[in-house]
């Protein structure tokens, strides 16, 4: 498929190890990350480091004065290829970042942090070292420089916020906000601390926060999020998307230069489904209210499972047979072959309890819950392709806590993208699925400080993931691909 490849490398050959060029920014990057200016752009990159600091290989270190960046060379998700929600890590960052941002949403609240390296093991001898070397003394910024950090990534119920407050509470988290000139980590409490907030309880819970915390929450747009978030990790994680079919993994690696423009479908409590047409383009084409929260809502209702994890694990011992009305039900177990549908194919999604001489406590709960989660997954994916062949887009990215790397879902919901389009669409899922709201917002900080985001100074070969077998299906087999449609 166009835009999909394993080596992402911006027009510079094998021989060419020292610069590679970004054709957006004008830069040349080294192959430690480091930004370099070339032609006209070297002069003014020139007369913006004047009395910067160095590197200790002497190489500049492009800084905006004495604000801290996020440096996202050599970037790499930290954790095996089957853990959901897994650490950033950032081997290369130098400064100190202190904040967090939040997605709030309807059922739930998503956190991304910033770290240190937990291991701190560096002698004395080399922190001095580090610290001539750079030039650095006590004052303002740290002692001595940050040796690699990593983005966390945790979510609570939002009805549980108190959780969600005494985690931040337990971590100092909300301390030494953007906002405070004082960059060491011994600085005092920034009394004015702002937390980057998105979704509906950034406004709801405002208040809550201020209380608790003393903190302010900067509220930001949340389609601006969400796309923000969904571009930076695209752009700059490798092994961030994937496919996933018939219980087979495999990530791929999107060119940069062909990324755009794409659909983005963001199931949280409802769907919203955006078109991308670059940084800060896009527009919401489509949406339904059938999403997550439909699943969790009447999952709920009908079995009593106290949470959307719950409701998943008893989907993974369900057959949604039992339920499900099946084209083979109506024409006593025959195909329809005319018009291409297997007996097997659900004509009508639960359309067995109308003819069932049966009460809601005669049903198994694993059952209905299968039901359920493949009704919404498969009209979910059928909605999307429905909009991605109305505006022409043959790739499709999914976000959004209802999948939760769940194998089942994911193939359905592949599946009803393969099928509607012949084969001619795909679909393609984010690790960080659930968190791209969240992301979104840590990257407004740059409004704060964070001016010059490094995200183009990626620079190193990436290949493709190998492919590998994971995430074992439950339930019945989806079987060929004409199963998966409905009447």
């Amino acid at each position: 498929m166009a835009g999909l490849n394993g080596d992402p490398f911006l027009g510079i050959d094998d021989n060419s190890e020292k610069l590679q060029y970004n054709n957006n920014s004008k830069e040349a990057i080294d192959k430690e990350g480091l930004v370099v200016g070339i032609g006209e752009d070297s002069s003014n990159n020139k007369n913006n480091n004047q009395g910067g600091e160095k590197d200790m290989a002497g190489n500049s270190i492009h800084r905006s004065g004495s604000r801290p960046q996020l440096d996202l060379s050599k970037a790499e998700i930290q954790g095996n290829s089957e853990e959901r929600d897994p650490t950033i890590l950032l081997p290369n960052q130098t400064d100190d970042i202190s904040h967090l941002a939040l997605d709030i949403g309807g059922s739930l609240i998503k956190l991304v942090y910033f770290s240190r390296h937990e291991d701190q093991s560096v002698d004395d001898k080399r922190k001095k070292t580090v610290k001539e070397r750079l030039g650095i003394s006590n004052g303002n910024r740290r002692n001595f420089p940050v040796l690699g950090g990593r983005l966390h990534f945790v979510k609570f119920e939002t009805s549980k916020l108190n959780e969600c407050l005494d985690f931040i509470s337990s971590k100092q988290l909300h301390r030494g906000g953007i906002d405070s000139h004082h960059w060491n980590s011994e600085a005092p409490a920034n009394e004015n601390a702002v937390i980057k907030a998105t979704g509906g309880g950034a406004y709801k819970f405002a208040d809550l926060f201020k209380e608790r915390l003393g903190v302010s929450i900067d509220k930001e747009d949340e389609m601006d999020c969400l796309v923000a978030g969904a571009n930076f990790l695209l752009k700059a994680i490798r092994h961030e998307a994937f496919t996933h079919m018939e219980g087979h993994k495999e990530f791929v690696q999107i060119d940069h230069n062909d990324l755009f423009p794409y659909l983005l479908v963001n199931i949280g409590s409802g769907v919203s489904i955006i078109k991308v047409d670059g940084d800060g383009k896009f527009q919401r084409v489509s949406g339904t209210n059938v999403g997550g929260g439909t699943y969790w809502g009447l999952g709920r209702l009908l079995t009593k499972c106290n949470s959307f994890d719950e409701l998943l694990e008893l989907s993974q011992r369900g057959d949604n047979r039992t339920i499900d009305m099946l084209v083979g039900d109506i024409y006593g177990g025959m195909d329809y072959s005319k018009i291409g549908l297997s007996a097997s194919t659900i004509a009508s999604s639960f359309g067995k309890a109308i003819s069932d001489k049966k009460e809601l406590q005669d049903y198994r709960p694993e059952d209905i819950s299968l039901s359920l989660l493949r009704m919404i997954s498969y009209n979910i994916g059928q909605i999307s392709y429905l909009n991605a062949l109305r505006f022409g887009l043959k790739r499709i990215f999914f976000g959004g806590f209802f999948i939760r790397g769940h194998a089942y879902t994911m193939d359905t919901i592949s599946f009803a993208v393969h099928f509607w389009s012949k084969g001619e669409a795909q679909a393609m899922f984010l690790r960080h699925e659930g968190f791209l709201g969240a992301v979104g917002a840590f990257m407004s900080y740059q409004k704060h400080g964070l001016d010059d985001l490094m995200v183009h100074h990626l620079v190193e070969r990436f290949p493709m993931g190998a492919p590998y077998t994971g995430g074992k299906i439950h339930g019945p087999p989806l079987g060929d691909l004409n199963e998966k449609a409905s009447i």
